[in-house]
């Protein structure tokens, strides 16, 4: 049963790989090309916003890792190994903003015990 299930969740985790992959590549055409005017409407997303984005989405991940994991303990038919890549991810989000966190921190604590 698990050789079954394991083909269908490597293949989405190369898609997602191949995918990012994609968004970098875009990312650094974009950031190489002159950019001559921008609309007025579109502004650029601010370090807050981006941020809140991160964190929705590590919010987002680990509320549907949840939501599996009872869902397979009330019995329902759902694949464990769906279960269990869902709570990884949700890990993986957790620990890389903790990450985020504590650089950030160590960053405002040496920016502010710098002489003046």
């Amino acid at each position: 049963m698990s050789g079954v299930t394991a083909p269908m969740s490597v293949d989405r985790v190369l898609a997602l790989r191949a995918q990012i992959l994609e968004r970098n590549a875009a990312l650094g055409r974009a950031q190489q090309a002159p950019t001559p005017t921008a609309p007025a409407e579109s502004k650029p997303a601010s370090f807050v916003d981006t941020f809140q984005d991160a964190f929705k989405s590590v919010n987002q991940a680990q509320a549907q890792a949840g939501a599996l994991s009872e869902a397979y303990e009330r019995g329902e038919t759902i694949d464990i190994a769906k279960v269990m890549l869902a709570r990884q991810q949700a890990s993986v989000g957790f620990e890389a903003t903790l990450q985020v966190r504590n650089k950030l921190l160590s960053a405002y604590k040496d920016i502010m015990s710098m002489p003046v």
